[in-house]
């Protein structure tokens, strides 16, 4: 970990798309075609093999995705996604929802469980809160992707005292664990809050479990 970090970049905000995956083929175009008129931007997969196979990771915004799905059924594929690579929230809708479904898909994280036939203002209030919903995790994961460059710049000894300091380590316990003086250990931790731009140990702790 002594190679010095890149600078990291903030990132340009990604394009954000609501990703229909309904295999009727009818309400999938409906669908479409409603966004278009709203311009928002969407794309539509009539099963999830074509949404995994055609999808952009580089796509941001969410899934609207229909709980009946031949093949993997939208709980299943909503298992798949993150083990796919895609951070994207998941709106279900479905014409047969019952609550122990609904459940199950709430509790996986789902952003909100719609009945058909869709009303325009409840799907629409689904869009926005999903979309608020996606640009906090790009936000997050812009955080991490932060702080790991700065843990990058820790040489060897002060990346043991960062671990050690977090773990509740006093100084003269961090110096007797290590075998070396107090005062290394004080000097080594002070490189670590300049270098982790910690403001105080409960921020390097808060650092520390972000990338841990």
């Amino acid at each position: 970990m002594a190679d010095a970090a890149k600078s990291v970049e903030p990132p340009l905000v990604q394009r954000q798309v609501v990703h229909i995956v309904e295999d009727d083929e009818q309400f999938r175009l409906s669908l479409l075609d409603l966004f278009q008129s709203l311009d928002i931007e969407a794309e539509a997969f009539e099963d999830a093999a074509s949404f995994f196979e055609r999808a952009s990771k580089a796509d941001s915004g969410c899934v609207l995705l229909d709980v009946r799905l031949p093949g993997v059924d939208g709980i299943e594929f909503q298992a798949k996604l993150h083990a796919n690579g895609f951070d994207l929230p998941v709106i279900f809708m479905t014409a047969h929802g019952d609550v122990a479904t609904s459940v199950t898909a709430m509790k996986a994280g789902a952003v909100d469980f719609l009945q058909k036939p869709l009303r325009t203002i409840d799907l629409l209030n689904a869009i926005e809160a999903a979309f608020c919903l996606d640009r906090d995790q790009q936000q997050e994961r812009y955080h991490r992707i932060e702080i790991q460059s700065r843990a990058n710049t820790l040489t060897q000894r002060e990346t043991q005292i960062f671990g050690l300091v977090v773990s509740g380590l006093m100084n003269k316990q961090i110096a007797f664990e290590l075998g070396i003086s107090e005062i290394m250990v004080k000097l080594h931790r002070g490189s670590v809050m300049r270098k982790m731009h910690a403001k105080s140990l409960a921020d390097l702790v808060r650092q520390y479990e972000l990338i841990s």
